[in-house]
């Protein structure tokens, strides 16, 4: 059986729903509170294939951040991807991974997906 692994932030509800919902159907599962420990480029890049998304698509536009910093620029895939992996706070939470497969736990219910 494959680990699940949740991208998470306990400061967020959903977030904090995905874990309990984790919690109640398998034990085999690894937590990555994604703002303290970030995910490297590469790893962004790997989750984005599993999602089958882009880096633009996974970005919470609402956060004061990116409508400071980021709001109506273009930048490439390579260039989201350092963005996101340099502010984490931008990336769409929770994040789900099981296998070859990702989805983003927003509505909780996706996470049926790949449990």
């Amino acid at each position: 059986m494959e680990k699940v692994i949740l991208y998470h932030n306990n400061r967020c509800t959903k977030s904090r729903c995905a874990l309990d919902l984790i919690e109640k159907k398998t034990k085999d599962f690894k937590v990555i509170e994604y703002l303290k420990t970030p995910p490297a480029e590469n790893e962004l890049k790997g989750i984005l294939k599993k999602l089958g998304m882009k880096a633009e698509e996974i970005i919470r536009k609402k956060e004061p951040l990116f409508i400071s910093k980021f709001s109506g620029k273009k930048f490439t895939e390579a260039q989201w991807i350092k963005v996101l992996s340099k502010n984490p706070i931008l990336i769409e939470r929770p994040i789900i991974v099981k296998g070859n497969k990702a989805v983003i736990g927003r509505p909780p219910e996706n996470i049926n997906q790949i449990l």
